[in-house]
């Protein structure tokens, strides 16, 4: 079934680039504003907080939580930080049982539908699944148990207001936004590195522009929008870089990630990131800085400064943000929103602490790039500043009213940039763009 759904959204990303190829015929002609797409809007996707919800009749909460992983794997572990910050501030003990059950390294099969049901058989009435490999469980498991007085949340899928359920919520966040920032420290640091002489021959491609490497785990829109995002905020310092992407086909494959990272780093890159989540990739970025080579790593999920001075920083999420307004909505007798997405502005995303090897300078950059992103001032997929084919993309359907992977309502590129996250709160933003090169498809 998990392959079945990587077919399914690969194919939604060529129809996808279809549209997006055809984006300057479309601005020639006037299509844009003519062709009967629905005025985007970002209706039905909350960016609420705990401190948003009414208070109403309280009602007795038993949680269930299903995880891909455990406190080992920094992804899942980033879950758990945020759901037991989020219990304790709303006064739940997140270690009784008779509160909170805790159901770790469940995989994406039918492992997760006895899981569930057994939350269930223990009276769970609010259900969490954080892997998006879960979501056809989880959906298939709020339709069984629709009569029942249980809301189910999907982390980070996208086929909870498609299936029409209204006991099923999708959340994610703003995460794109952090990986800008990253971006930046990674910038930074590449500047930094320029102006002392340190850039080698090796560390450029044949037209003079420095390599910089990403370990994705599979070419789904959340690592696509990720990775563009944060080789945006690097080309925001430095312009003239170049990026490869490598997927490993796993979220949390140590050896894969770190021989992805080795490849880069043998390559000459300088800076590797990831959506990966493991420690393979920053390690193996540690070892080599260890060792004399100039490379530095930005990683995901967790900070990993403890590791060495090759980490400049973590592009991560504070999932207590979202847990802590789906609790306490839910201990409210409320509905949980169907979607929800939360950025900086809700402080639902941020960066971790900057290692020791960050550039001079750079925590005054990211307070006024954090700044200007709240603002509006600043957006990450600002048009102007990326091209595909080297064309200015001006049209690009994002929302999948049907649920069949294909993108069919939307054009999301409005007012000079694409609007990543309006349209439901799972990335959309596939489109690959010039400067950043896929070495595999990840299968």
């Amino acid at each position: 079934m998990f392959k079945k759904l990587i077919a399914l959204m690969l194919a939604s990303l060529f129809v996808l680039l279809a549209f997006a190829a055809c984006a300057e015929d479309a601005a020639d002609t006037g299509a844009y504003g003519t062709s009967g797409t629905k005025e985007l809007a970002k209706s039905g996707v909350v960016s609420t907080t705990a401190a948003d919800v009414a208070e109403g009749t309280k009602k007795e909460l038993k949680i269930g939580v299903v995880l891909i992983g455990d406190n080992t794997e920094t992804y899942s572990k980033a879950h758990i930080d945020g759901i037991r910050t989020a219990c304790t501030n709303l006064g739940i003990d997140p270690d009784d049982s008779s509160k909170v059950i805790w159901k770790m390294t469940v995989g994406e099969d039918a492992g997760c539908t006895a899981a569930i049901d057994d939350l269930v058989a223990q009276n769970c009435n609010l259900i969490i699944t954080n892997s998006y490999g879960h979501q056809t469980y989880t959906q298939a498991a709020a339709e069984k148990y629709k009569d029942k007085d249980i809301q189910f949340i999907a982390m980070t899928g996208d086929t909870a207001l498609s299936s029409g359920l209204t006991n099923l919520s999708n959340a994610f966040t703003e995460v794109y936004q952090a990986r800008y920032v990253s971006g930046v420290v990674a910038g930074l640091k590449l500047k930094e590195l320029v102006d002392a002489g340190k850039i080698a021959d090796k560390n450029k491609d044949a037209n003079g522009n420095i390599k910089i490497g990403y370990v994705g785990a599979y070419p789904f829109a959340e690592v696509v929008s990720g990775y563009t995002a944060f080789y945006l905020g690097v080309k925001s310092v430095v312009d003239n870089v170049v990026m490869s992407v490598s997927y490993t086909s796993s979220w949390h494959d140590s050896d894969k990630e770190a021989e992805a990272a080795k490849s880069f780093i043998s390559d000459g890159c300088v800076i590797i990131s990831q959506h990966a989540d493991s420690e393979g990739a920053p390690m193996a970025v540690q070892n080599a800085y260890n060792e004399g080579t100039v490379v530095y790593s930005v990683s995901y999920n967790v900070d990993l400064t403890s590791l060495g001075d090759a980490i400049l920083t973590s592009a991560t999420n504070n999932w207590a943000v979202y847990y802590e307004y789906a609790i306490k909505t839910a201990m409210n007798g409320g509905k949980i929103a169907t979607n929800w997405i939360g950025g900086y502005a809700q402080d639902a995303v941020k960066i971790t602490a900057l290692g020791k090897e960050a550039a001079a300078g750079t925590e005054a950059k990211v307070n006024e790039v954090i700044a200007d992103i709240k603002s509006g001032k600043l957006h990450v997929f600002d048009t102007s500043k990326f091209t595909v084919g080297g064309k200015t993309v001006t049209w690009a359907y994002a929302t999948d009213t049907d649920g069949d992977f294909n993108y069919d309502a939307n054009n999301v590129i409005t007012d000079g940039y694409y609007h990543e996250s309006y349209t439901q709160s799972a990335p959309s933003f596939t489109l690959r763009i010039d400067g950043i090169t896929e070495l595999n498809t990840g299968n």
